[in-house]
């Protein structure tokens, strides 16, 4: 895919400038170490114009994501949603998704960065994991160990887990991993949090060995809203393959239906499920078809 061509503008420690001239040293702590952090954030052409849905948390946990792992946080989070705003007009983008991304300068040392930078790009990019029910297997790899790093910060070394759970799921023929916890309880997929339902009720692992996703958060509102009982709690794999049905949930992938694990496939069709239900209601959500912004 092309993220970008020789007139796309990103955003540059303050200023626009064309992609294709962008420059960064290559003796920087990010490129060799993988210390940066980064967000995925999602904008929609609502009817209310074009809208970046829960910007501002997203900006959030960017900041959050430089205080777990001290990377120094030097910018106001209303400029930065103004710039990406402002970002998305120039390129003349409506439905996008924006990567801002905070890296380190050049100190080839394992300490605290000397100094960093911002940069923010955006592109089309469709739902990441497409738009039909996946088949998903048990990854191999494990989330590491939270004693190790801080899984809820999105830190850009990280991600090679997810690389690799990712690819080694996709060379087996499925459509993308599951990943366990270190106590092979059920985590998180590469990039996106699950559910699964279970006698009308909804479950999801709890905090602590996941990444505490925005949608995922998203999902746990609409569910108040939508009174549909929902539990944090561990998940076993036992658990998983014997629920009614499951689904992934990110910025990325949005809500996207599980069709089996390993080889179980989940009895429930997915036009029945809760998962459904609920990918409709945060279709509407984030396109501002009903009140939901309201309330969430």
């Amino acid at each position: 895919m092309q993220y970008y061509d020789s007139k796309t503008i990103i955003y540059l420690d303050g200023e626009f400038v064309k992609a294709a001239e962008a420059k960064t040293d290559l003796y920087g702590q990010s490129l060799h170490y993988g210390y940066a952090v980064f967000e995925g954030i999602r904008a929609y052409n609502t009817h209310n114009d074009v809208r970046i849905f829960k910007a501002k948390e997203h900006y959030k946990r960017l900041q959050k994501s430089c205080e777990l792992v001290n990377i120094p946080f030097k910018w106001d989070i209303d400029d930065l949603i103004k710039q990406t705003y402002e970002l998305l007009q120039i390129n003349h983008l409506k439905d996008a998704y924006i990567r801002p991304l905070i890296f380190c300068a050049p100190n080839m040392s394992l300490a605290t960065p000397t100094s960093v930078s911002i940069m923010i790009c955006a592109w089309e990019w469709a739902a990441y994991l497409g738009e039909k029910q996946l088949k998903v297997c048990i990854s191999s790899y494990q989330r590491p160990n939270p004693k190790s790093t801080h899984i809820e910060a999105k830190v850009s070394g990280n991600y090679i887990n997810s690389i690799l759970a990712s690819t080694e799921a996709k060379s087996k023929g499925f459509d993308e991993a599951l990943l366990l916890d270190i106590e092979n309880n059920v985590a998180e997929a590469p990039g996106a949090n699950i559910f699964i339902e279970k006698n009308g009720v909804l479950y999801t692992p709890s905090l602590g060995n996941i990444l505490p996703g925005i949608t995922r958060a998203t999902v746990i509102q609409l569910c108040n809203i939508l009174d549909i009982k929902v539990i944090e709690k561990t998940i076993t794999v036992e658990e998983l393959k014997n629920a009614d049905s499951a689904f992934f949930c990110g910025t990325a992938a949005e809500i996207i239906g599980i069709e089996s694990i390993d080889e179980t496939i989940f009895k429930t069709n997915w036009s029945n499920s809760i998962g459904s239900t609920i990918q409709t209601a945060y279709k509407n959500l984030v396109l501002e078809k009903v009140n939901y912004q309201v309330l969430i």
